[in-house]
């Protein structure tokens, strides 16, 4: 599951946005720790609730995606998660890991898609330290040596003016918030 819906989520959405993804990781992590602090919880393994976590932002960045689950049934990606959480109930697992990762998808998602594209502000931000550990582009001359200095510039300019991908939200908003700055 992380092989294929967490790739694709980081070559996707968060395409050039590696800071993006990992604050995305970072929070989920500590979100699903605080969760399992609460004693009636009982969770001590947090790797399902990660992978759903993973799986349903993964669903809302790709609603449209037609999915195949075990070759028999074809349904929208939009619905992954909850057909996942129910394929693990009737396995025999828990609903209560499963359930907890599309919680914490949920909120994130929220804080970081829906609600800035409803207010304009952002309350989940990617942190400054978190964009400066982000390897850094190469620089004119570095990219010169690379491949011809012409076709960076007119990459970076082609990318200033396009400014984000319209098939998915998460850039969606990023172009708007950008547009917004420029103003």
């Amino acid at each position: 599951m992380i092989a294929r819906y967490g790739v694709q989520l980081e070559k996707g959405a968060f395409e050039k946005r590696t800071a993006d993804f990992l604050w995305m990781m970072i929070f989920g992590a500590i979100s699903l720790l605080a969760l399992s602090a609460i004693p009636f919880l009982d969770i001590y393994f947090l790797g399902v609730p990660m992978v759903s976590m993973l799986l349903y932002v993964w669903s809302r960045e790709y609603p449209n995606s037609q999915i195949s689950m075990y070759g028999l049934v074809q349904l929208r990606s939009f619905y992954l998660p909850w057909a996942m959480l129910g394929l693990d109930v009737i396995f025999g697992s828990e609903i209560l890991p499963g359930l907890l990762g599309i919680l914490v998808g949920h909120t994130y998602y929220f804080l970081s898609v829906l609600h800035p594209l409803a207010t304009g502000k952002n309350y989940l931000k990617t942190p400054m330290r978190t964009l400066r550990s982000e390897p850094r582009p190469p620089t004119p001359d570095q990219a010169s040596s690379e491949e011809g200095a012409t076709d960076s510039v007119n990459r970076s300019n082609l990318e200033d003016t396009l400014c984000c991908k319209p098939a998915t939200p998460i850039w969606e908003m990023q172009c708007r918030m950008k547009q917004v700055d420029d103003a």
